[in-house]
């Protein structure tokens, strides 16, 4: 077992999926991994501040493929999309994505996928951290609905940054520009079948390319490689500065089930719970009571003094020593000046310029409560 202080590794074996991307990635300098749904996702390639710098000023490539798709798909598919989530589809177009909260019976958060609607009778979801693959099918199965719940052959690649659009231009034609966010073709690049989708972790702009051919993972990164020289594209990985300084939520790091947990009223995801709708949901009577009731906790953005340590875990905030939230993340931010995060805090206390203090690594920082986004 590494010491604290000695350089940490990932062991790269079979039981952990490789991406469409992997060997790709590994040619061009990946130098760390994480583990995102059961697969390998790139951490950074050698320079993060660098990727950072380019994430804002021209446009970054991420291996995305561990953004896995949960596939619905019969005459019963668009029933079961709507039973998962309490956002209201029934305006959902084909062509047309969603940011869609999913609860669980108890009104928890359990995942925020992005539901992209490929027709009547077929649907994905683009899912954060979690087996939601095993909470759908079950839910189908167990109502008697005529709905297959499986994984497609489907492996995003992420563009993202002001020059995100030039790139997809280059590659697809102007018609990527009229795009609406969160819109998507499905569409094909020199063979390779694809779906292009207006979208992605960051909120600099940028397109997402669902790869549906697994074997042609490193002909379609060199594809995007090439037509990204001369906006000075390079390889990276979804940035969790950027991602801070722009308020976006990160399932499992900001709220997961269990512990950490959190509401879509907590988080600040209660317009997406469309009670008003009349359509029965997972979740539908918790939510119900929530919704007639003040939030406990509020999701705030923290300006931390000093430069403490970047805690691994969620970390204490307390008020006059007593614990009234946490931090489930911080980082530097050049940008701000100062050490920033997120966490969740008593409702009474989520007000701009709370003072809080925020304990870790043994010390103790004062942090001031600020808000969402931080730029």
């Amino acid at each position: 077992m590494a010491s604290a202080h000695s350089p940490l590794s990932i062991g790269i074996g079979p039981n952990i999926r490789k991406s469409a991307y992997f060997d790709a990635t590994l040619r061009d300098g990946v130098q760390s991994f994480s583990v995102y749904n059961h697969m390998y996702i790139p951490g950074h390639f050698g320079d993060p501040e660098a990727e950072y710098d380019r994430l804002i000023s021209s446009v970054a490539q991420w291996d995305v493929a561990a953004q896995r798709q949960v596939q619905l798909e019969g005459p019963d598919a668009a029933k079961l999309a709507q039973y998962l989530t309490p956002r209201d589809l029934s305006g959902t177009r084909v062509g047309q994505g969603r940011y869609v909260p999913l609860c669980d019976y108890d009104g928890w958060l359990i995942n925020d996928p992005v539901l992209l609607k490929l027709s009547d009778e077929k649907f994905w979801l683009s899912v954060a951290d979690s087996d939601i693959h095993l909470w759908a099918s079950a839910i189908g199965r167990e109502r008697g609905w005529d709905v297959a719940v499986t994984e497609p052959d489907v492996s995003p690649m992420a563009i993202q940054g002001p020059k995100a659009v030039d790139v997809a231009e280059a590659l697809f034609g102007s018609g990527v520009r009229d795009m609406k966010y969160f819109g998507f073709v499905e569409t094909e690049l020199s063979g390779i079948p694809l779906v292009l989708a207006r979208s992605g972790w960051s909120k600099q702009g940028g397109f997402e390319l669902y790869l549906r051919d697994r074997t042609q993972g490193t002909a379609l990164w060199d594809m995007v490689k090439e037509a990204g020289q001369p906006f000075d594209i390079g390889p990276g990985a979804p940035n969790d500065i950027e991602r801070i300084e722009s308020g976006l939520i990160s399932y499992g790091a900001d709220m997961r089930w269990q512990d950490f947990r959190a509401t879509p009223f907590e988080m600040g995801l209660g317009g997406l719970v469309n009670l008003d709708a009349g359509h029965e949901f997972v979740g539908r009577v918790a939510l119900e009571a929530l919704s007639k009731t003040t939030p406990a906790r509020q999701r705030i953005g923290l300006i931390i003094d000093k430069a403490p340590a970047l805690p691994v875990h969620p970390a204490p905030l307390l008020r006059d020593g007593e614990k009234v939230g946490f931090i489930s993340e911080m980082v530097f931010s050049k940008r701000v000046g100062s050490t920033i995060g997120i966490g969740l805090v008593s409702i009474d206390l989520a007000l701009s310029d709370t003072l809080l203090t925020l304990q870790t690594d043994g010390a103790t920082y004062e942090a001031r409560v600020a808000n969402l986004p931080f730029l």
